[in-house]
């Protein structure tokens, strides 16, 4: 197994979730049909509840923002079946929220809505996070290098933690010094990966970053952070020309801590 060996310069790791530590199949297969299937009945049983109506305003303002941006948005039908105002304003937002996850739409306030909902399953064990099996032991031996490890994805800062803190391995989420979402700007956008450096406190050029995504990897790249692509089963195949620019991997056992007692 070939390694690639983490730039002696780099004094933290900074790590994608969806393909890159956990399988697409986990998002794609368990936690966005969970959002689905369950998404009417939990607004129907959290409709009058805070939190469940500061979701909703979020949904309501980034439609609102949607229409005067003249992007597309979700029609929404007339059916027969709904009678009260409450039935009506929920399957408004249930015909939003599945259209904007059809769309695979990264707002914000989605995020947010299926982070909730995500925390209530995780909670039950109905839910488990899934990791590949390199990924916890290839962490503690960075950490053990004295290199800090951050997390960077799409989903809210909620969902991440929920995931780690109640992963097939138990509770992980010691071995992350910090998380970040979207917030902080779209992961392609070179922008994002300054505010990250400025918020770890540390010139982009030490950081590493590993993800699947290979336009993510260039905006980071565009920013002077490190880039390693992640090869994993099911991820989109890398043309030739991006496997011969990236450094590649198909485990995290193949990063090599180098320059570094």
């Amino acid at each position: 197994m070939a390694t690639v060996a983490i730039p002696a310069r780099t004094t933290a790791l900074l790590l994608d979730i969806e393909g890159t530590t956990t399988p697409i199949t986990f998002v794609k297969d368990i936690l966005f049909p969970y959002i689905r299937e369950h998404l009417e009945d939990y607004l129907s049983a959290h409709w009058e509840e805070d939190e469940c109506k500061q979701d909703v305003h979020l949904l309501k303002k980034q439609l609102e923002e949607d229409m005067r941006q003249n992007r597309a948005c979700p029609i929404h039908a007339v059916d027969q079946t709904v009678h009260t105002d409450e039935e009506k304003a929920i399957r408004e937002v249930v015909d939003d929220v599945l259209w904007q996850m059809a769309a695979d739409r990264k707002s914000m306030a989605l995020k947010r809505l299926q982070g909730h909902m995500w925390r209530a399953a995780y909670t039950s064990g109905t839910i488990n996070g899934e990791l590949y099996e390199d990924v916890t032991p290839s962490i503690r031996r960075w950490r053990g290098h004295g290199l800090k490890v951050f997390i960077y994805s799409s989903g809210s800062v909620e969902a991440q933690k929920l995931l780690f803190s109640h992963s097939v391995e138990g509770d992980v989420l010691d071995l992350f010094d910090g998380h970040f979402d979207t917030a902080v700007g779209a992961k392609v956008d070179a922008k994002s990966y300054e505010r990250i450096a400025e918020r770890i406190g540390c010139p982009a050029k030490e950081i590493t970053f590993l993800t699947d995504v290979t336009r993510e990897a260039k905006a980071a790249e565009d920013a002077g952070v490190n880039v390693v692509v992640v090869v994993r089963p099911g991820n989109t195949e890398l043309t030739e020309e991006e496997a011969a620019h990236y450094h590649v991997i198909t485990s995290f056992g193949q990063l090599e801590v180098t320059g570094r007692p």
